[in-house]
């Protein structure tokens, strides 16, 4: 039962990264030097945890608020690159000082759906998965605050 209401709930998140959305924010590349000591506001995020070398790894930011997190073309920044197991860094700017959150998507096989047996997603602050609450997490377990500075966050990757 617990495997059948965490895949439920992975599949949410997962389906709440759509593949493309109209209207959403920028994509862009993965610069490291926005990231450097003096540059800001932005966030440096060390995933862990990918599982294999396979298919694309997306980071999008979110604004941390209830109307905009994991909502459909309200992502602010995009980052998608090809998927390195282990560990990697992305540098994502925000617009401003403020409150955001950070959901990834690993496309393990890069087809562009959501394949609930073997893609992959984390958010910040690594929220649990509550069995009892089959949607998504809250904004609020996800957000964290970004001054003017380069904020610093890891997330660990989930898979099934």
């Amino acid at each position: 039962m617990l495997k059948i209401a965490a895949s439920f709930v992975l599949s949410t998140i997962l389906l709440a990264l759509p593949v493309s959305a109209a209207n959403a924010g920028q994509k862009i590349p993965n610069d490291m030097s926005k990231c450097r000591a003096g540059n800001g506001p932005a966030v440096l995020v060390s995933l862990n945890g990918i599982k294999q070398s396979s298919g694309k790894i997306r980071v999008q930011s979110y604004r941390g608020t209830r109307a905009d997190w994991l909502t459909k073309g309200a992502w602010i920044n995009r980052i998608e690159v090809p998927a390195k197991r282990g560990s990697m860094m992305f540098c994502v700017p925000v617009p401003k000082s403020g409150t955001y959150g950070i959901a990834v998507r690993h496309d393990v096989n890069g087809n562009g759906k959501t394949d609930i047996s073997t893609d992959g997603g984390g958010m910040s602050n690594d929220p649990s998965i509550n069995i009892f609450n089959l949607g998504k997490p809250s904004y609020k377990k996800t957000a964290f605050s970004v001054g003017n500075e380069v904020k610093s966050i890891s997330i660990q990757m989930k898979y099934m």
